[in-house]
């Protein structure tokens, strides 16, 4: 397993993140099963008690602030672009002279992805569109040569390869499978793509490109999970599925429930299945797969229906809840194992919504979350919003700085 540094590969406009979750993390978990208190009654989280509601309906640890920086059907501030609805999984790549790019989703039936560029000082510069002519693009990820996968979660649904600066056009990537998608995970050693699948049963994918980068072409293939958690591939003899859903056509092909975010780390793969609370871990060396949080293993269920996840640079991991309720979470994994609920979105501003998309920004000091259906009335949806909550993230100069001065 990999050290717990977050490195970004590359320099300029399109340099992707990969990120070290670290083997002492896991190590530290698989010792602390048990260790998480109940929803409500769990451990102080990793950076503290929430604190009341903040004017963004935000519940965050005492020496976080948040701002919005997107809303929904409304003009980002200082540009004249309109942000698009409902939007999902996101990703940051660093750009030109200290600045960034995110990246967002938009699940809807008009789906795309559109960008919000900002200065080394965080300051907003740009929005604009990086995708149109698809649907319901869920989640994605980012690349090691800076572009990022658009997933669509429909059936017959394709990846979309996209230029985060908007310069060059995107690409569909069929060669990826015709399926429900939902995330991807790059491993530049192994040179291959892990994807997901979001249907209950719903299958776990790689993709081995004929030409590295080149996403074009390639071998898509599925696993197969025996009792004891060694994996085994087969491939699809049908990416396209004309006849058959990619799922199908291999016969003892290993179902996941809901398999939603998934996260890579120097040769694991993580990834969270929302219908059974659980997150995964793959070994790509080992070719073995084991669960590693099981959110009903015990009478303690600090973290239910684990969708989106991210890490920082200390090898904390973030994880979105797909649940829509009066008061919706993203929990924290630490490295001693132990789980709690780092921020909360409530009021209502964020009823019948859910959180989506984190992503830290180059620094770590800046985490991107999406409230998906915010700003909804009357029973309604609403077109949701982003913001940025910054603050003493561990592994960030911020964190640094902080400490120094305690």
């Amino acid at each position: 397993m990999a050290g717990t540094r977050r490195e970004f590969i590359g320099a300029g406009v399109g340099a992707a993140a990969a990120v070290g979750l670290g083997a002492a993390f896991w190590d530290d978990l698989f010792g602390a099963a048990g260790s998480a208190s109940g929803r409500g009654g769990g451990p102080v989280g990793a950076y503290g008690p929430r604190g009341p509601a903040n004017e963004h309906g935000l519940r965050l640890p005492e020496g976080f602030r948040s701002r919005l920086v997107a809303r929904g059907g409304q003009r980002v501030e200082g540009t004249g672009y309109r942000w698009h609805a409902a939007s999902d999984g996101m990703a940051a790549f660093p750009a030109d002279e200290g600045g960034w790019i995110l990246v967002s989703n938009s699940e809807t039936f008009d789906g795309g992805a559109s960008a919000l560029r900002f200065d080394a000082g965080g300051e907003l510069r740009d929005a604009y569109r990086i995708l149109d002519g698809t649907t319901q693009n869920c989640s994605g990820g980012g690349t090691p040569w800076g572009t990022w996968l658009s997933c669509e979660e429909v059936q017959g649904g394709l990846v979309w390869e996209c230029d985060p600066s908007g310069r060059r056009r995107a690409l569909s990537r069929p060669a990826m499978g015709t399926f429900k998608h939902e995330a991807a995970a790059v491993d530049p050693a192994g040179s291959r793509i892990y994807l997901t699948e979001d249907l209950m049963d719903g299958c776990l994918y790689r993709f081995t490109p004929a030409r590295w980068r080149d996403l074009g072409e390639g071998m898509l293939e599925v696993a197969s999970v025996d009792g004891a958690g060694a994996v085994s591939w087969a491939r699809v003899p049908d990416p396209a599925a004309r006849l058959r859903p990619t799922r199908r056509q291999v016969s003892g092909s290993t179902p996941f429930k809901r398999a939603e975010g998934i996260w890579h780390d120097d040769g694991v793969v993580y990834l969270a299945t929302t219908g059974d609370h659980r997150v995964h871990a793959y070994d790509i060396a080992a070719e073995r797969i084991d669960v590693v949080y099981d959110g009903l293993g015990s009478g303690s269920t600090p973290l239910l229906r684990v969708d989106q996840l991210t890490a920082n640079s200390a090898g904390e991991v973030f994880v979105c809840e797909d649940i829509a309720t009066d008061e919706i979470d993203i929990g924290l994994i630490d490295r001693r194992g132990r789980v709690s609920t780092f921020l909360s979105a409530t009021g209502p501003d964020h009823v019948g919504s859910e959180l989506t998309g984190a992503s830290f920004d180059p620094s770590g000091s800046r985490l991107y979350i999406a409230s998906q259906r915010a700003f909804g009335r009357h029973g309604a949806p609403g077109p949701g919003a982003i913001y940025e909550i910054s603050g003493p993230f561990r592994g960030s100069r911020a964190f640094h700085e902080t400490a120094q001065s305690a």
